[in-house]
């Protein structure tokens, strides 16, 4: 049953770091990665295997001799660094009323915040305890892929091509695409099961830079300062004010794209600003990534040479540009959905997806929802039926591949 298997996976705490360097980059996801090996194998899927890296591959065969693509579904098991993944104590609403729902003393889940619990009355809803995230994100996919190649295994009526799955860790840090092997996967086309809410399928991203901002300054007893202290900590304000101030992730929705400061130290000598540039506009995201620069340089012209440094890295681009030449691969999910009776819900994803990546290393990759919805925190909750439908809609796409 896919809520017991999905129930299972939350006692597994697979939080992974964004401070490490190893791979996966915390040994604990690894706990998780061999038992999933191991539940794979008891399953009866072929073709088995988990590198050094924790990433998992494995193969339902085809049950039919027609000359049928290879495609792939894929999840990650890491869990969010925002939230602890520690003592995950689930619990399930049945037949939601939508009404609070108290998470435990003093903690309250309510529709008047999140209105999408409203979209969901009548349904059997997982919940936290109110003190760690759920881990629907995306330990959900997981549970909606196996159990679909469960059902594909016990239902030989229904006739597939060669199908893969694959699951990986370090996706939360941006890092999960960067040792799978591509190669060895072997498909056409893949499909991330990774999504929100129901229907939705996202195959549009944002394009995705890092920008890490250093200040130099100079300390001086404030005594006797003037024409000597250069203080990074107002040098780093200065620079927090020349972004635009609307151009932020509480300021934006849809396709607009932001400056996101994530984070900041500083005191008088130095100063360390950490931001994520994002937009789904490729021109608008090299705008960006300029302008950023163009800060540093005018702090510069004003405080001398050096002062300020702007590094700025690329992360992933918009998978748009792979997915468009190629869009039978969003046409049979399109299909699918309404076949199992789901409205397809298509739209931008104001984030980024391993399948991201892998679109751009040759592998189409779209992504399709798991049903988890406020990820990242106490407050993440995912319905039972929807995981069901998301299921359904892996089990119809195969199908649909071999008709």
């Amino acid at each position: 049953m896919i809520t017991d298997r999905f129930l299972n996976y939350t006692q597994f705490d697979t939080q992974s770091s964004e401070e490490s360097q190893s791979v996966p980059s915390t040994p604990k996801q690894l706990v998780f990665a061999r038992y999933l090996k191991e539940e794979l194998e008891r399953e009866g899927l072929q073709e088995v295997e988990m590198d050094e890296k924790g990433y998992i591959y494995a193969t339902l065969p085809a049950n039919t001799d027609s000359d049928v693509p290879t495609i792939g579904f894929i999840s990650h098991y890491d869990t969010s660094p925002d939230c602890s993944g520690a003592g995950i104590k689930p619990r399930i609403v049945k037949n939601y009323d939508g009404k609070e729902i108290v998470l435990s003393e003093g903690i309250v889940s309510s529709p008047k915040k999140f209105p999408e619990l409203l979209q969901h009355v009548g349904e059997d809803l997982i919940v936290t305890d109110g003190h760690t995230l759920l881990g629907a994100d995306d330990k959900a996919g997981i549970a909606e892929i196996v159990e679909a190649m469960c059902y594909l295994r016990d239902h030989p009526e229904i006739k597939h091509g060669k199908i893969r799955v694959a699951f990986n860790p370090d996706e939360e840090i941006g890092m999960g695409a960067h040792h799978f092997d591509v190669e060895k996967f072997g498909c056409d086309w893949a499909y991330t099961m990774d999504g929100g809410d129901v229907g939705e399928l996202e195959y549009e991203n944002f394009n995705a830079a890092s920008a890490k901002i250093t200040i130099h300054g100079i300390s001086v007893h404030p005594g006797y300062a003037k024409g000597k202290m250069v203080n990074a900590n107002r040098l780093a304000a200065e620079f927090v004010q020349m972004l635009p101030a609307d151009e932020t992730p509480e300021q934006t929705e849809g396709y607009e794209g932001f400056y996101h400061l994530v984070g900041m130290q500083t005191n008088t000598e130095l100063g360390k600003l950490s931001y994520i540039i994002r937009d789904h506009d490729r021109q608008n995201f090299e705008k960006r990534k300029r302008y950023v620069q163009q800060c540093a340089a005018q702090m510069n012209d004003k405080y001398g040479e050096g002062t300020v440094v702007a590094e700025v890295n690329e992360q992933y681009y918009n998978m748009k540009e792979k997915i468009d030449p190629q869009m039978h691969v969003i046409d049979l999910v399109l299909k699918a959905m309404q076949e199992v009776g789901v409205t397809p819900k298509v739209k931008p994803i104001r984030g980024g997806t391993d399948g991201a990546q892998l679109s751009f290393r040759g592998l189409p990759c779209p992504n399709i929802f798991a049903g988890g919805i406020n990820f990242h925190g106490p407050y993440e909750f995912v319905s039972i039926q929807s995981m069901e439908k998301a299921m359904q809609v892996v089990v119809k796409i195969c199908e649909l591949c071999a008709s």
